[in-house]
């Protein structure tokens, strides 16, 4: 556990200098971090992957629509539905955020053995609640099933 907390903590840094810059925090990040990697998904879907309280994500979710990150569209074909979409300066930010982040995976990756990266993911994966396989599957961050 202890290689997990110092790997997070180092991990999240960089991102956290950035958003910290524009008085944001680690939600703001989640948020633009999904909103970025599925374009369109209701604010419904975005409560399910964070699993927070709508109040929660009220606040955070107005400061980035007020901020211009995040754009927020009413549903086609329900009105009620409220679609978020990343404006282009949200766009912007997400590749900022990932690219700090992105290069350190890519050393640590880099580090192993070739044969071993796949057993990387496959611990993440198997971190995550069962319930939220199809989830990761969807969201390409596991392959599917075959």
């Amino acid at each position: 556990m202890g290689l997990f907390f110092f790997a997070y903590r180092d991990f999240v840094r960089d991102a956290d200098a950035l958003l910290e810059m524009q008085g944001f925090g680690r939600a703001h990040h989640r948020v633009i971090y999904f909103v970025n990697l599925r374009p369109g998904m209701t604010v419904a879907d975005l409560l399910d992957i964070l699993r927070i309280t709508k109040q929660s994500l009220a606040r955070v979710l107005r400061q980035l629509i007020d901020s211009g990150y995040v754009a927020q569209r009413h549903g086609e074909t329900d009105r009620r539905q409220r679609l978020l979409f990343p404006t282009e300066k949200g766009r912007d930010f997400f590749e900022v955020l990932s690219a700090t982040q992105a290069r350190r995976i890519e050393a640590a990756f880099a580090a192993l053995p070739e044969d071993t990266r796949d057993c990387v993911r496959h611990f993440f994966a198997e971190m995550t609640e069962r319930g939220d396989q199809q989830l990761l599957r969807t969201l390409r961050l596991i392959e599917p099933m075959s």
